[in-house]
């Protein structure tokens, strides 16, 4: 499998909410509810965004507003679709895309 894909990430804060839930597990949900390939959560351990504020982890706080970062890969044609529906949850946050080439896209048992 090469064919093109596009690759969207999400870039949200760890404290993020929608509806008392994180932030990113809506996104994940609505993800999938519109057949997105699928998603991965990734939790950074230091960063910064608009607002200039370092978000870090350290040893004494677990966690401080870590950054996370949602990436997304599907055609382009889903991935322009799910972006209104994204963008609704989104108040705070970096939402981009990229060209990907898809080398390989299989399941367990396939």
């Amino acid at each position: 499998m090469n064919s093109e894909a596009v690759l969207m990430r999400i870039y949200i804060g760890e404290f993020d909410k929608y509806e008392g839930k994180p932030l990113y597990k809506k996104i994940v949900e609505v993800l999938k509810e519109n057949k997105i390939a699928g998603a991965t959560v990734l939790r950074g351990i230091l960063g910064f965004g608009k607002s200039s504020v370092i978000h870090a982890a350290s040893i004494l706080d677990l966690s401080e507003d870590l950054p996370i970062v949602i990436e997304v890969i599907d055609s382009e044609e889903k991935i322009e679709k799910v972006i209104p529906i994204i963008e609704k949850y989104v108040k705070n946050g970096l939402i981009t895309l990229e060209k990907v080439k898809v080398i390989k896209y299989t399941a367990k048992g396939e």
